[in-house]
């Protein structure tokens, strides 16, 4: 069996780049979606998915458009929710704090905010729910959520992953009990070199 082709797309840039940005349902920019529609010209997918904020789902509508396909919003794929640090820039936290997080998000979640664990439970749920070719256009922490429930990397090591605006995670799926098996097939920030 040829297993599951899936794309883990990061959305387009925002129109406030460097907040921390969760649940905060700002739009991408013109020049954001533009890129996730160059990114995805090139993909096989059967279905279109994406996060009901508008950063992910904006540049999903209009994939799904251009290649006449059926685009769902799906919640489980939103970022980690900041709670009282959503919108604020990091230079706005106590650098503690902050680092605190950072560190061991599990244990010092945001004030009001999401633990990491919470965040791998429905990814992980919506990556048992894929049964056929998709494109998933999402958020960074999201991704790297995917990446540490399919391959059980540690925070630490999937902040490492450089997922900038645009960047795709290309993947192969093996539904069975439980999570999928998975392979990693590219990981492209989108950047030369």
């Amino acid at each position: 069996m040829n297993g599951i082709l899936v794309h883990l797309m990061r959305h387009g840039a925002p129109q406030e780049p460097g907040l921390l940005l969760g649940h905060r349902d700002d739009a991408p920019t013109p020049a954001g979606v533009a890129r996730c529609i160059t990114r995805a010209a090139g993909l096989a997918f059967d279905r279109i998915v994406s996060s009901d904020l508008r950063r992910s789902s904006i540049p999903a509508a209009q994939i799904a458009v251009i290649r006449r396909q059926r685009h769902d919003l799906d919640p489980r794929w939103r970022e980690i929710d900041f709670g009282a640090w959503d919108g604020l820039a990091p230079q706005q936290l106590d650098p503690a704090v902050q680092a605190r997080f950072w560190d061991d998000p599990e244990t010092f979640a945001p004030p009001g905010g999401e633990r990491w664990s919470h965040l791998c439970a429905r990814v992980g749920d919506a990556l048992m729910q894929i049964d056929r070719a998709s494109l998933i256009v999402t958020h960074g922490g999201a991704m790297r959520a995917a990446l540490s429930v399919l391959f059980g990397f540690d925070h630490r090591q999937v902040w490492a992953f450089e997922l900038p605006y645009g960047a795709l995670v290309s993947l192969r799926l093996w539904p069975g009990e439980g999570l999928p098996a998975a392979q990693i097939l590219t990981l492209d920030s989108g950047k030369p070199g």
